[in-house]
């Protein structure tokens, strides 16, 4: 017979795999919003993952920016960044080019293109942010450092297995 710590630790997995299918859906669900209202706004296009829209965002708001400063914003290795900006660049989302003062580094700003994806993400996010910031209004202060240890622990986890 398992002891209440260990039904605990049992139901907060059964929660985590509940979680991530829920995630799943919700990641289907708002590209499908993002494409919907896309093309309200009579936009020819917006890239198909979500994680390049979040790319066209992170550039929007610092550009210029360069790889390894996007990297560490996005929290994504800076060869995944190099592969995603690649795509955005060959489909005339943003483009690319060096400063006067630095031949080597390259820096990414939107194109008109990738403008017109920012400023549709940026109207979306905000709904979403403050939709979250009510789901967390019922939590103590110390209630939400447990979840943010908890979230953070996970994610440094999922980090992980995925370099091995």
């Amino acid at each position: 017979m398992m002891n209440s710590l260990e039904t605990i630790k049992w139901l907060v997995q059964d929660q985590v795999v509940h979680f991530v299918h829920l995630s799943e859906q919700r990641i289907e669900s708002e590209q499908d919003k993002i494409f919907r209202y896309a093309q309200e706004q009579q936009l020819e296009s917006i890239p198909r993952h979500l994680t390049s829209v979040h790319v066209i965002d992170c550039i929007g708001n610092n550009e210029p920016i360069n790889n390894t400063a996007l990297a560490e914003k996005m929290k994504l290795s800076k060869a995944g960044i190099t592969k995603i900006s690649a795509k955005l660049l060959e489909e005339g989302y943003i483009h690319r080019r060096q400063l006067n003062d630095n031949k080597k580094e390259v820096y990414f700003s939107l194109a008109e293109k990738g403008r017109r994806v920012f400023e549709l993400h940026q109207q979306l996010h905000k709904l979403e942010e403050e939709r979250f910031m009510q789901l967390l209004e019922p939590f103590k202060e110390a209630e939400l450092h447990v979840i943010l240890r908890f979230l953070q622990s996970v994610s440094s986890h999922w980090a992980n297995k995925e370099q091995e």
